[in-house]
């Protein structure tokens, strides 16, 4: 199982291609980062969105930037390579926003979906409904949802055959406009073959001097053609546009994850405690205990038990393993079938062996750790040298015993024993004792001699102290009368 969205059918997807608007600064986040930069689950809200796009193999798409454009750009370039980045500038409007994007489009006829980068929740499924409506002849179709408070949003108005007549604006709707339930999300897909003809008409002529993109919707029945509407949720419609905003959608993200988790055959015992990332794989029959946190890049196989309060990033954990509570898994580390990490024991590109086990207190970091080794608490590999990282290898059935530190590099042979408190610094071959302590020395009777003289100390320190504080109360508070 995957928190990822999937198409609903298996069908191939038609012909798409995808203008994503994210030029806007994102003045009420109050941040030096681009507002569609923002994560949700470890990810990008752009990233989201272009996550989505993909769902449907998109032939063409294009990112319009504008605020901090280059910082933008440079996000797209790593999450979706090769989509194309026009720039917006002035920023004049949605409509103008996506005219930016006809270099990238052009002689592209498929489905248009224009989205928006700091609307990160949109579905799978909805775009594939919103394709079902293109391919029953609508010329437009637009994401309509029903607002809890619909203050603000603008009405979409049916006609007689449920077609989409008109998009009105809050502030200019009628009373009888402003009781129609449907709102306009902003979200579209319309015919790529009409689409810049259709902008190229869309005036400025409104209280902002902007080009709007619901006019669309106007010209194009002028022209005879069809729009439809497609009824989302209102959650995945949420836009970002505050920090207080981002929190909602991480927190409907969170949610829509935990149920997919459950429904997929996991079980979280306490489900609002525990937080995934956008890419977590989960198995069938995984055990999550609570606040339990998943970082990006975790893969979690079938009959895996994680206690609570592990934090997992960049890993992966085998069937039957065992981890937590109180573990931290990092990058790199793997944990093998019927492993166990333990209570207070860190992981960090290192690869743990079938059935070898850390059960507490210990930092394993670049190292492999053989089948059925067993790893003391206390036992640290030592894998930085201040300048470079090292690596320690143990073999199969190793014994480290408790409080040793592996100084790196260095390898334990098979079924070898290092014995508790030593520091090895050189390989100990398979079968053999590693001894790296200092010989202990025992003196008969020096401890209760050492008790005395401490005692005694400690009752001399009291009886000065207490001599003290009598002569500084006898000392008179002020001078004799004479």
């Amino acid at each position: 199982m995957s928190t990822e969205s999937q198409t609903a059918t298996g069908a191939a997807p038609r012909a798409a291609g995808f203008v994503v608007l994210g030029a806007g600064k994102g003045t009420r986040m109050k941040s030096d980062l681009p507002k569609v930069l923002h994560p949700v689950a470890g990810l990008p809200m752009l990233g989201h969105v272009i996550r989505v796009a993909e769902t449907r193999q998109p032939e063409r798409l294009a990112v319009v930037v504008g605020h901090q454009s280059e910082t933008v750009s440079a996000a797209v370039a790593k999450l979706r390579p090769g989509a194309a980045t026009p720039l917006q500038e002035p920023q004049l409007g949605t409509a103008h926003a996506v005219q930016q994007a006809r270099e990238a489009l052009d002689g592209f006829h498929g489905d248009v979906f224009i989205l928006y980068g700091d609307t990160p929740l949109i579905r799978a499924e909805t775009l594939e409904a919103m394709a079902a409506a293109r391919a029953e002849g609508a010329a437009v179709v637009v994401l309509g949802f029903e607002a809890a408070d619909p203050t603000g949003y603008g009405r979409l108005i049916t006609g007689i055959d449920g077609s989409l007549e008109r998009i009105v604006e809050h502030k200019d709707a009628t009373t009888d406009e402003l009781a129609v339930k449907l709102c306009n999300s902003g979200v579209m897909c319309v015919d790529g073959a009409r689409l810049f003809g259709w902008l190229d008409r869309i005036d400025n002529n409104n209280a902002k001097g902007e080009y709007y993109l619901t006019d669309i919707v106007g010209i194009a029945r002028t022209d005879g053609a069809r729009c439809a509407i497609v009824a989302g949720d209102e959650e995945e419609v949420l836009g970002v546009n505050s920090r207080i905003e981002l929190a909602e959608a991480e927190a409907a993200f969170q949610r829509r994850a935990r149920e997919n988790a459950m429904r997929e055959g996991a079980t979280l015992t306490a489900p609002d405690t525990v937080f995934f990332a956008h890419d977590t794989k989960i198995g069938r029959d995984v055990e999550i205990g609570p606040n339990v946190a998943f970082g990006p890049g975790v893969e979690i196989d079938d009959k895996v038990e994680i206690r609570a309060y592990c934090h997992l990033e960049g890993c992966r954990v085998a069937s039957g393993a065992q981890i937590g509570p109180f573990a931290r898994l990092r990058p790199g580390a793997v944990i093998s079938a019927k492993a166990r990490i333990g209570n207070f024991v860190e992981v960090k590109n290192a690869i743990f062996g079938e059935g070898a086990k850390a059960n507490h207190l210990a930092y394993i970091g670049d190292a492999s750790i053989g089948a059925g080794a067993n790893i003391g608490a206390g036992t640290i590999t030592c894998n930085y040298d201040g300048y470079l990282k090292h690596r320690t290898a143990i073999g199969e059935g190793a014994f480290i015993g408790s409080n040793s530190s592996l100084v790196a590099p260095v390898e334990i042979g098979a079924n070898a024993i290092v014995a508790a408190g030593s520091t090895i610094t050189e390989r100990v071959e398979g079968d053999a004792l590693g001894l790296g302590r200092a010989r202990q020395t025992v003196r008969p009777g020096l401890g209760a001699r050492i008790r005395e003289s401490l005692a005694e100390a400690k009752a001399a320190r009291k009886a000065a102290e207490k001599a003290e504080t009598e002569a500084a109360q006898a000392e008179p508070s002020s001078k004799s009368d004479g």
